[in-house]
């Protein structure tokens, strides 16, 4: 009986790997180890992108399912309207819960339209995304007093301004005596009509009890609180220990429709799309413009985040015109979309002109813009 077959097949001896292959292989595998890790390591950054783009004159969808006008008054007459005005908004991916991943942070850093943002400057240390989209829905609110008081007045309707309590601090002089929403209407029996003048008629009394006159539920009382020096802002003052937030008593009712969005940069847009409302004619002339901005009461525009990500989200909805806040034209030179044209505004008058401008076929080159100067 033989031991050996000699048909067998023959195995062969095992090639070892030459030095730069074996090298090259521990470089994969290492790559692919280190890219795995990066995937599950936490990170410190969010990232911003354009997000949904509303069209002031038009129509939004409700919670419930259910288009209504952005825009709707009641006790004054409307006009139709024509062409757009386009708040735009920026969306947030990531929060202190679930940070974005290496990988898309990656992928940002090499897209246009998106921002990489320390989490820091959007969610504060010690502040929950709930409490942030609280304080942004109440930025929204009063956002959308100050852009319905800037356009009433623009249109010269009287408006009338209100110091309203929006938080009555613990153990301070006003607690049990003052409640939030309380309007307070005088003091030692002087109007207030401003935080200012609620302010300065305080510290007039140098610490002696005051009289306030305060309107609570449509029911006027007066009551007395002694303030409290505190340091406000490295000085010394005398204070009550309240928040107040800015309020108007309108002479129409003006209802802006806008669910799920937060923060106060539509103020400027919303103002225009109030006053084109309220007016006869188009004024837009059937353009698509877009923009952004807070805005106050005597009509300022103020600046906004995201203001890059808006450029991006407006020429994706088609825009062709943007109106910019002035004090954001830094972040804006260099940044700009091809096709989209941007005009710099302070006010809303400087807003107003420009709309005004194009739609009538104007001199555009006239207008101002944004520039490295």
């Amino acid at each position: 009986m033989s031991l050996f077959d000699e048909n067998a097949p023959v195995i062969a001896p095992r090639r070892r790997l030459s030095r730069p292959a074996l090298t090259g292989l521990w470089a994969v595998s290492l790559s692919l180890v280190a890219l795995l890790v990066l995937t599950l390591l936490p990170t410190s950054f969010v990232i911003q992108r354009p997000g949904p783009v509303y069209d002031t004159l038009g129509t939004v969808t409700t919670g419930d399912g259910e288009e209504r006008p952005l825009i709707s008054v009641a006790g004054a007459e409307t006009f139709p309207t024509s062409g757009s005005l386009d708040l735009l908004t920026v969306e947030v991916l990531g929060n202190r819960e679930r940070t974005p991943s290496w990988f898309e942070l990656a992928a940002a850093w090499f897209d246009p339209a998106r921002a990489i943002v320390p989490i820091d400057e959007i969610f504060p240390e010690g502040v929950t995304t709930e409490q942030r989209n609280d304080e942004n829905a109440a930025l929204m609110v009063d956002s959308q007093k100050e852009a319905t008081a800037a356009a009433l007045r623009e249109l010269d309707y009287d408006i009338e301004s209100l110091v309203r309590v929006f938080q009555v601090a613990e153990d301070s002089p006003a607690t049990g005596v003052l409640e939030q929403n309380d309007v307070i209407r005088s003091v030692d029996d002087q109007p207030v009509t401003t935080t200012r003048s609620l302010r300065d008629a305080i510290n007039a009394g140098d610490g002696a009890p005051v009289a306030l006159g305060v309107e609570r539920d449509g029911e006027l009382r007066t009551v007395e609180v002694t303030p409290t020096e505190a340091t406000v802002e490295g000085e010394k003052r005398w204070v009550i220990g309240v928040t107040i937030t800015p309020d108007y008593a309108f002479p129409i009712e003006v209802t802006l429709q806008l669910d799920n969005v937060g923060g106060p940069s539509a103020g400027m847009m919303f103002a225009l799309g109030i006053i084109d409302t309220l007016t006869p004619g188009e004024l837009t002339g059937g353009e698509q413009f877009a923009g952004t901005g807070t805005i106050d009461a005597e009509g300022a525009v103020g600046p906004i985040g995201g203001i890059r990500q808006k450029l991006f989200g407006a020429k994706s909805a088609g825009a062709e015109w943007f109106l910019a806040p002035e004090r954001n034209c830094g972040e804006v030179v260099g940044h700009i979309p091809d096709g989209l044209r941007v005009f710099s505004v302070a006010d809303l008058d400087d807003a107003l002109s420009v709309i005004e401008t194009v739609s009538a076929g104007g001199d555009i080159d006239a207008l101002p813009t944004c520039t490295t100067g």
